[in-house]
């Protein structure tokens, strides 16, 4: 990210007015590769091919906020590997992290890991301090620690259906597993601060918060997301939660969050009462059945519709619900600015 852009992602979270709207997009290895003409496990196994796809993407769209830039990730393996789950690769799917508890009474023989040693998460910083003069000299910055969020990892450790199940049947096992799992977040986090003082942001992703209840989140979520989030001194606190976000969103202040990607299944309008106004938003078309597979003419109707649904447009990133998904044209990208230009 530049530091136009930063200062332009500061302004929006403080409620200042900017017109046109600002257009921000998460992206990762889902849309990243094919649309730079790659092989997913080429975009991993090739730290050139990764910081080549990246830069494409900043130079193709320079207004765009990419977030959080130049994200060196293993989709969802880098956290779980460090658990010790053994990762499965494939050259055009996403790779994925299989479960290494069958029984939740094991947590407690499950020790915190160490990300400067085990696991992925090794690799995700030994990759940006090979880059990090590269990236500085297009006029970047590293300006992200990033982390899958506690019952995401939590989830891929155990299955989701059985750690779901288990918050109901095993309270007490199940605190014990976010314990560890959110002490190594925050040791994770804290790690890349140190790594990289330009950091000033912090993204959180974790979609699993949306298939609780209220009583659950408060008791499974909320203490654990509040402590990574609270846990570092910066200025960006992003969370990702593109499944029902309606019972997480009242407790985003409290958590310390001032920045929301969610899903497109609600309304600007509806987050900006949930929230107060007090909390940025980033979205909100459909990312798969739109912006993926949409025609230009359909994104930018997308896009005025979810305009018109609000009259305050301060603390807006028009995005999608969610991240870049698979399969996103260019064509339809800058549909997506050019409406924001024309109707904002």
């Amino acid at each position: 990210m530049t530091e136009e852009q930063w200062k332009k992602l500061l302004a929006v979270i403080n409620g200042e007015g900017i017109n046109p709207l600002p257009v921000g997009f998460i992206i990762d290895c889902p849309w990243l590769p094919s649309w730079a003409g790659m092989s997913i496990l080429d975009y991993f196994s090739s730290e050139q091919v990764w910081f080549e796809a990246n830069l494409k993407a900043v130079q193709h769209f320079p207004d765009v906020l990419f977030l959080p830039g130049f994200w060196s990730e293993f989709g969802m393996c880098t956290e779980p590997s460090a658990f010790g789950a053994k990762c499965r690769w494939f050259k055009k799917e996403m790779p994925f992290a299989g479960k290494i508890l069958t029984d939740i009474s094991a947590v407690h023989s499950l020790d915190k890991p160490n990300p400067e040693t085990d696991g992925l998460p090794p690799f995700v910083l030994n990759r940006l301090k090979r880059y990090q003069g590269q990236i500085e000299n297009a006029g970047h910055a590293i300006k992200f620690a990033v982390s899958r969020g506690p019952l995401n990892i939590a989830s891929f450790l155990m299955g989701s259906t059985e750690f779901l199940m288990a918050i109901r049947t095993n309270p007490e096992e199940t605190q014990k597993l976010l314990e560890t799992v959110t002490d190594f977040i925050i040791d994770w986090v804290e790690l890349q601060v140190k790594t990289f003082p330009s950091i000033d942001g912090i993204l959180v992703l974790d979609d699993i918060v949306g298939f609780l209840g209220d009583d659950d989140f408060k008791k499974t979520a909320l203490p654990y997301l509040t402590r990574i989030f609270q846990s570092l001194d910066v200025a960006v606190r992003l969370f990702h939660n593109d499944a029902p976000g309606l019972i997480c969103a009242p407790y985003l202040t409290q958590i310390s969050v001032n920045l929301f990607n969610f899903s497109h299944e609600h309304t600007l309008a509806e987050m900006k009462q949930l929230t107060n106004n007090n909390v940025a938003l980033l979205g909100n078309i459909p990312p798969r059945d739109v912006l993926a597979a949409g025609t230009a003419e359909e994104v930018q109707k997308s896009v005025k519709d979810a305009l018109d649904s609000v009259t305050d447009n301060s603390r807006i990133i028009m995005s999608c619900g969610g991240g870049m998904p698979p399969d996103v044209p260019t064509e339809n990208i800058e549909a997506f600015i050019s409406a924001v230009g024309k109707y904002t």
